[in-house]
């Protein structure tokens, strides 16, 4: 697909453009309102294609649960862990700027297969819970409260360190805007173990030395937009001594991850990846 569709898909998902806007635009770029049909197709969400793990997997116990959130909010989240009583590390798992997506829901699952307690939190919690409508998702997105959620975070990591089913080891791994959150869950909880980023704008560096989790960063080589500020993260990160590791994966475009969106998805970087974060889990989780 022409890099300038996915860019202006990019630009659509993040500004954001209205729906209008974008589609004018993409007809253009298209050649035509048959092609920009077509390319639509494969920039959409397909959720239903690419889930990987059912919600009904026989080893997995799923359950809608909720804890206290800022300002007297009541915060809510879908929890997945392995059957047994065992005790095991804890994640949160941090949406993209949509909600708590069918695709956010099947990562948690693929957290909790792995072996840990996992918690998708709803941020949109606050206005009733992630809408069907993506539109309507990012436009609620943009109007959270940037402390208040951050509160709602940290309380996310505070309810799974208190339950019977965790060993109080925390880590939590985040996706584009999720991934922006994942680096200020680990400038403001000291008790974090390890915090994972995909493709998350970075934060401010003044707050990096409060870091005390292992940090692991997974950036696409493609997306200009997120990289900028690369650079100036990682020379505090080592200017401060924090663990973490860095990885751009060459020629992939943001959201390489996200297998619901094939025209971005990158099935060699996404299982890189995904490795990667698994490793350090082990060895930061148990």
């Amino acid at each position: 697909m022409d890099q300038r569709i996915i860019n202006l898909f990019d630009e659509y998902t993040h500004a954001p453009l209205s729906r209008k806007e974008f589609l004018d635009r993409l007809v253009k770029l298209a050649g035509g309102t048959a092609l920009a049909a077509a390319a639509l197709a494969v920039l959409e969400p397909g959720y239903a294609q690419a889930a990987t793990i059912p919600a009904d997997a026989d080893d997995l116990v799923t359950e809608d649960v909720s804890w206290p959130g800022a300002a007297g909010v009541t915060m809510k989240g879908y929890l997945v862990h392995p059957k047994g009583k065992k005790k095991r590390g804890a994640v949160v798992v941090i949406h993209e700027n949509r909600g708590l997506t069918p695709h956010i829901k099947d990562v948690t699952r693929r957290v909790a297969k792995a072996g840990y307690v996992a918690l998708g939190v709803d941020a949109l919690s606050v206005f009733g819970g992630t809408p069907t409508n993506e539109d309507e998702g990012r436009t609620l997105i943009g109007k959270l409260d940037k402390q208040h959620n951050l509160s709602n975070y940290l309380a996310a990591l505070d309810y799974l360190r208190q339950r019977p089913d965790s060993n109080g080891k925390t880590g939590c791994v985040g996706f584009c805007w999720g991934g922006a959150m994942a680096n200020s869950l680990a400038t403001h909880d000291p008790k974090l173990n390890a915090a994972v980023t995909y493709y998350g704008t970075q934060p401010p560096t003044e707050e990096v030395p409060n870091i005390k989790a292992h940090v692991l960063l997974h950036y696409a080589g493609l997306d200009e937009r997120v990289n900028a500020g690369k650079d100036a993260y990682e020379a505090a990160l080592k200017a401060s001594n924090i663990q973490y590791e860095q990885y751009v994966y060459p020629n992939v475009n943001h959201a390489f991850n996200n297998d619901s969106s094939p025209a971005r998805y990158n099935a060699g970087a996404a299982q890189q990846a995904w490795e990667r974060t698994l490793d350090l889990f082990k060895k930061q989780l148990g």
